[in-house]
């Protein structure tokens, strides 16, 4: 078995607000066995790095605008949208009103400046496979795990690129397990593989709570198991969560940008922050913490 304190010794990166309620929930969640566990995760910037080689890749996406796979045109009026819309989306003094309705602008418009500069599928592979955005270290023995074990591992993305484009990285990776359910974005596509359209409604970074999981057909597998291991990088995820009868919930925030103004608010809504890019190793030790405990 494995301590509480064996666990946070060797990690530096990691904070852990309240030890004991931590303990506590880990001993809830034991109790009820993994058959009773569900993952619920973001997906850039959380199970993906922040940064590769010292350069920061938000996302699927931000390979796409800096690779210049759709010409300049598409890039200049992608960066100049960045520019506009990221500091409002990682400012915690900006009101949730104000900050919902930029991001779903930012995203009514970024899709269709992808559909009027010829956005393929073929694209998307060639994101893919330039190697610019990267599982984090531990990525692998924990979807190992999360299979070994049949959890369900459900990824809730506002992914700019969509449903295809993670689903097609984690095919690539070979983690495309049975296990693995994605509620993101869905472009829609013609039959030579032009992006045409996308379905409604729009999930962007602060919306994703009113996105039911009801709605979708995982929710049939996960209703049973209440007990929920969240991921995620952003202040708003936690809202994944919402509208979901959980019984125990553990929060892991990945605090990548501007930890002096964010980190308060972190240890505030997170059960235990991942700083500096760090690794999944401390998921991975509260996991088999908690199968441990069961065994």
């Amino acid at each position: 078995m494995i301590k509480e304190r064996e666990i946070e010794k060797p990690m530096e990166n990691i904070l852990i607000p309240n030890p004991e309620k931590l303990k506590e929930l880990k001993q809830a969640i034991a109790e009820g066995g993994v058959e009773k566990l569900h993952i619920l995760a973001d997906f850039d910037r959380t199970l993906t790095t922040a940064f590769v080689d010292g350069r920061s890749i938000p996302s699927l996406i931000s390979v796409l605008r800096e690779g210049n796979y759709l010409g300049s045109d598409y890039a200049s009026k992608a960066f100049e949208m960045y520019d506009r819309y990221h500091p409002i989306e990682i400012d915690p003094n900006i009101s949730l009103e104000e900050k919902k309705k930029a991001m779903h602008d930012w995203w009514v418009e970024h899709f269709d400046l992808l559909i009027k500069c010829g956005l393929n599928k073929k694209d998307i592979e060639s994101v893919i496979k330039s190697g610019k955005v990267k599982f984090r270290e531990g990525f692998s023995e924990f979807s190992d795990f999360l299979k070994g074990n049949n959890i369900p591992l459900v990824i809730m993305s506002s992914s700019g690129l969509g449903h295809d484009a993670i689903s097609m990285y984690l095919e690539n990776e070979g983690c495309l397990h049975k296990n693995v359910h994605i509620i993101s974005n869905t472009l829609e596509w013609d039959k030579d593989g032009n992006a045409v359209g996308v379905k409604q409604p729009i999930i962007h970074t602060l919306n994703k709570y009113e996105t039911s999981v009801k709605d979708f057909p995982v929710f049939e597998q996960i209703k049973e198991r209440k007990n929920v291991l969240l991921l995620g990088d952003s202040l708003d995820d936690v809202g994944m969560v919402e509208g979901f009868d959980y019984d125990n919930l553990i929060k892991v925030g990945f605090l990548n940008e501007k930890p002096e103004e964010n980190l308060e608010h972190y240890k505030h809504n997170f059960d235990a922050v991942i700083l500096n890019d760090s690794s999944l190793n401390f998921v991975n030790k509260t996991l088999k913490d908690i199968f441990d405990r069961n065994r």
